[in-house]
């Protein structure tokens, strides 16, 4: 029997209504990842694009991760996990420091002469937010905990020993970094990494604190020519997305971000940047147009002693500072122990 035109029009209508049914059912869930640094800055290269891409090919076409470098998303700093809150992101390239009162235990992390190298300071982080232990992550699923490596001294002027700086205007990345330099005689002033060459170049600031890999990624090596590579402490960093979000993820989805987060991201980023800092040293030591200067004991010594007060004074102020501090004496005992 002939099927009417109007019939044959409702069977073709329900065909391709059925069609676009099935098609956007096999369509991926997308998440925004921001990212306010380079595309070709190497913690991007190292960690963040190898992450996205390693979800991808996991997550059985459940979702894939849309990176947005180069500030896309948002350019300031200071609001990288307020837009991952908002929607504006999924997941973001965070710098705890920068955002203040939201992650203010962190602070315990950036102590002055606690971690030796950032693979420390990585896995403790790590851990301890794993385990529960620091404060100010329920709103995120954290996919990455890092530290970078102890902040050195970079400036336009020459610093032979530590008390080169003293009376010298030196850009801090956060409260414990500027009592850090106040204790040593500089005048430290809070600025993002994004305007430190600015500044420097227009000596609006006489040097900065840094670690090795945004001297050359954020153009740091082009304003400074001395570098003194003392141990001020490290800045803990962080990859994270909404928990919300990740929670209503399909399950294959949530289980590929599982497996590629955590002690992978970790891993990722000791081994890669650990090796790019170590490179990056040694470029500076090639430079015959620069300064490179690693203390003596002396010298090590006369910082130690005059940074232990911001130590004490911090763990000091609440309970709850001398037990997040015992917190991360216990878990760097079991780090260095092998465990």
């Amino acid at each position: 029997m002939k099927l009417s035109i109007h019939a044959t029009r409702l069977a073709l209508s329900a065909l391709l209504c059925g069609s676009t049914s099935i098609a956007l059912a096999q369509q991926p869930e997308r998440f925004k990842f921001a990212v306010f640094t380079p595309d070709k800055e190497q913690t991007f290269l190292t960690v963040m694009r190898p992450f996205a891409e390693a979800v991808k090919k996991d997550a059985a076409g459940t979702c894939e991760i849309d990176l947005f470098p180069n500030g896309a998303l948002g350019r300031s700093p200071v609001q990288q996990a307020q837009m991952v809150l908002d929607g504006v992101a999924d997941i973001a390239w965070v710098i705890a420091s920068y955002t203040p009162g939201r992650f203010q235990e962190n602070e315990v992390l950036e102590l002055p002469g606690t971690f030796r190298d950032l693979r420390e300071g990585t896995l403790v982080f790590t851990r301890l937010v794993k385990a529960g232990k620091l404060r100010g992550y329920d709103d995120f699923y954290p996919i990455g905990l890092f530290a970078t490596a102890p902040y050195s001294l970079h400036a336009r002027f020459a610093i032979n020993t530590i008390a080169d700086i003293r009376g010298k205007k030196i850009r801090a990345s956060g409260a414990v970094e500027s009592a850090s330099l106040k204790a040593l005689g500089a005048v430290p002033i809070g600025m993002p990494v994004t305007e430190v060459a600015e500044a420097v170049g227009r000596g609006t600031i006489d040097g900065t604190t840094s670690h090795p890999s945004p001297l050359f990624d954020f153009g740091l090596d082009r304003v400074t020519q001395h570098d003194y590579f003392t141990r001020l402490g490290i800045v803990p960093l962080a990859i994270l997305m909404n928990a919300k979000r990740y929670a209503a993820a399909p399950a294959a989805c949530r289980q590929a971000i599982d497996k590629y987060s955590g002690d992978w991201t970790a891993a990722r980023f000791i081994e890669g940047i650990g090796a790019y800092n170590d490179n990056l040293v040694k470029r500076l030591q090639a430079d015959s147009h620069r300064t490179v200067v690693f203390p003596s004991a002396t010298d090590l010594a006369a910082t130690d002693a005059a940074l232990k007060p911001v130590v004490t004074e911090w763990a000091g102020k609440t309970a709850r500072n001398a037990e997040l501090l015992a917190a991360v004496q216990s878990e760097l005992a079991a780090v260095r122990a092998g465990k």
